[in-house]
């Protein structure tokens, strides 16, 4: 026998809601729709019978944008009322799947001709992140990119880097040159006179072994500053 249990009116709407969100997605991307509703169509997946509009908004209005949700920690997350572990689970998924496409985008492939690309990474790798990150993309000879590791992870406004432990890395991977890349929490990338010490003792470390510093990138929120392009390196 089949199951005669009648849906509620409000489950029904919900339903309709939802196939009609998924319908607009799907024919118009990402573009058709907004950033809450991009939101609610990942905590579909979690959250399968409740209403998740309010809780999408709420989301946006604790951390800012649909980026912030996405990059936040998952203790901070929990914090927001109505959001569970397995919605939790979804939105740091989708964080790793965006992370692991835009790096699939730039590694073994020539940096030069993949700037916009690299740059697209390294805001998706630590342009939103609260604390400051200092990341080494270690090139080959022929500016080929080999490896993308994190050095090390600090405060709100510091992170140790250790010039020798850099060259010593650089050495091992057998990279001709690197590009350093941190971030600045506050959304503003101008570099402060530690970042620019700390680039210059890396130069001066790895110059004497044949290592170039191609660039250094300093990330902010949605916006860069090369070190190339101000001259410092």
């Amino acid at each position: 026998m089949g199951d005669n249990v009648s849906k509620s009116p409000s489950t029904n709407l919900n339903s309709g809601h939802r196939q009609r969100l998924r319908e607009r997605f799907l024919k118009a991307g990402i573009d058709g729709v907004q950033d809450y509703e991009l939101l609610e169509l990942i905590l579909f997946r979690a959250i399968p019978r409740r209403d998740v509009k309010q809780l999408a908004k709420k989301l946006l209005a604790a951390f800012g944008s649909f980026a912030d949700v996405i990059d936040a920690d998952p203790t901070r997350l929990a914090e927001i009322v109505g959001l569970g572990e397995a919605a939790i689970t979804e939105i740091k998924i989708i964080a790793a799947a965006a992370l692991k496409l835009s790096q699939d985008n730039v590694l073994q492939r020539h940096v030069i001709s993949s700037w916009d690309d690299l740059l697209a990474y390294c805001r998706a790798a630590i342009g939103y992140k609260k604390t400051e990150q200092f990341r080494i993309l270690f090139l080959d000879n022929k500016n080929i990119l080999i490896a993308d590791e994190q050095q090390q992870t600090g405060t709100v406004n510091h992170t140790p880097v250790y010039p020798r432990e850099v060259v010593k890395r650089a050495l091992a991977l057998e990279a001709s040159s690197i590009i350093l890349v941190h971030n600045h929490p506050s959304g503003d990338p101008t570099p402060s006179k530690a970042d620019i010490q700390m680039t210059r003792q890396i130069v001066d470390a790895a110059a004497p072994l044949g290592i170039r510093i191609h660039d250094h990138l300093v990330i902010g929120r949605g916006k860069h500053i090369s070190f190339k392009d101000l001259g410092l390196v």
